[in-house]
């Protein structure tokens, strides 16, 4: 059964730094390509980075590029979102999802399967 798995959400003051982590099982990991989203409270779910199936390839969203860094290990089964400088608005629940290795797609229904999310909160 395919499955992927958040961790390392949490309560952090802005301007400090988490570490996301998505384990997947039940599916063939070095080959699909990975993304990170987010939902905050009363807004629709949100592109965040993109990694390919390789880890040498890819996107941020422009609110989080210079700050987030997408990574993956391959031979963990295991894609990380490294966050630092997090600022309030990033406070949302945070998922991984995966698609095939089609190309980067910033689109949250062409990804295949999700995890159940991460909470992260920035405070002020």
């Amino acid at each position: 059964q395919e499955q992927l798995v958040e961790s390392g959400g949490g309560l952090v003051q802005a301007g400090g730094s988490l570490r996301l982590s998505c384990a997947a099982s039940g599916l063939t990991f070095s080959n699909i390509d990975m993304g990170w989203f987010r939902q905050a409270p009363g807004k629709e779910r949100e592109f965040v980075a993109y990694i390919n199936w390789r880890g040498d390839s890819t996107y941020y969203a422009d609110s989080v590029k210079g700050r987030f860094t997408i990574s993956r290990d391959n031979a963990k089964n295991t894609v990380y979102l490294q966050m630092h400088s997090l600022k309030p608005e990033d406070t949302a629940v945070y998922y991984c999802a995966c698609k095939a290795r089609v190309g980067p797609t910033m689109v949250p229904s062409q990804y295949d399967y999700w995890g159940q999310g991460t909470p992260v909160t920035v405070s002020s």
